[in-house]
């Protein structure tokens, strides 16, 4: 029987004693390897548990259900990816096409890494996509992407910074899965990258030429009417 999409997803009981962490950690890592090997078809709880070496009550103490392990380690991805986001688009030492570059590199090398995982946590996505607790993971970041298109484009309009935002990530997440779905080797992988890092930093320097030639024009405009 499938499981309800309005089921709870969050931990049944927080781990507090160093014991019940390890114990939640060889949860994960054995729903790790079951999804990889079985799919999100055939994952459950029962075969989680025998691959942990655990009893089926033993990990219902802090996973209600499948949907919660599947959302668990989804939030774990969610969170490393916003971690990798922040650490470099946050470094205000570099300047922002660079850091835009390193992050495109850095995304390309984790879809081509983690293949496999990622894709059966997408096939997954039906079992908690709804649930407060996935929209709130999902928002994750986007203070600091808007942050750093601040930097990127400062003299555009914010529907402008907001439509080169979404087109970005969009290209990222769907171009990078795309490639990733096919083994590569280090160099294909750098190479797509430069490719890709080239095409989006070539997109935001028309965006800036576009809005200095309007703010130029516009300038222009003006000293021509107060001298008519």
């Amino acid at each position: 029987m499938p499981e309800r999409r309005n089921a709870p997803i969050s931990l049944r009981k927080q781990p507090k004693q160093a014991r019940s962490n390890e114990l939640v950690a060889i949860i994960l890592e054995a729903a790790v390897q079951v999804l990889a090997r079985e799919g999100v078809h055939r994952f459950t709880t029962a075969r989680v548990a025998e691959r942990a070496g655990v009893s089926v009550g033993s990990l219902y103490q802090y996973f209600p259900n499948k949907a919660a392990i599947l959302f668990r380690l989804q939030s774990d991805e969610w969170r490393q990816t916003t971690e990798l986001l922040c650490s470099i688009l946050e470094d205000v030492g570099k300047p922002p096409l660079e850091r835009l570059r390193t992050l495109v590199h850095a995304f390309v090398r984790s879809e081509c890494d983690e293949v496999e995982i990622r894709g059966a946590l997408n096939d997954a996505a039906p079992f908690y996509r709804d649930a407060p607790e996935a929209q709130e993971a999902r928002a994750s970041g986007t203070r600091t992407v808007k942050i750093f298109m601040q930097e990127a484009l400062p003299n555009t309009s914010e529907a402008t910074r907001a439509l080169a935002s979404d087109l970005i990530k969009t290209t990222l997440s769907k171009v990078g899965k795309h490639f990733s779905e096919t083994p590569r080797t280090p160099t294909e992988i750098e190479a797509y990258a430069d490719a890709m890092a080239d095409m989006f930093c070539a997109y935001l320097n028309v965006l800036t030429e576009r809005e200095s030639e309007c703010g130029a024009s516009g300038a222009s405009q003006l000293r021509k009417n107060r001298s008519s």
